[in-house]
């Protein structure tokens, strides 16, 4: 790798995927103040709320969306404005 092109925090940092406790290590330069333990070391901490482990696109788990509830919710809504 060249010399000096990286930023100097460019390290490992742990990334916690918060909805399944998935940690994966990665170099990063995301800033952080907590730190996690992994395999004896310490490493910076970046948590998650979705990761390639809890994503429905990639687990194939797709989720219902209730739209038909949502439109109803819509038209109840703006009912009053109706003329």
């Amino acid at each position: 790798m060249k010399k000096g092109i990286h930023p100097e925090n460019y390290r490992f940092v742990a990334f916690k995927d918060m909805s399944n406790d998935d940690v994966f290590i990665t170099k990063s330069t995301a800033n952080t103040k907590e730190t996690i333990e992994v395999d004896g070391k310490e490493y910076p901490l970046v948590k998650l709320e979705i990761s390639r482990t809890s994503h429905p696109y990639y687990t194939g788990k797709s989720k219902l969306v209730d739209t038909a509830g949502r439109i109803d919710k819509f038209k109840n809504k703006y009912a009053k404005y109706k003329k």
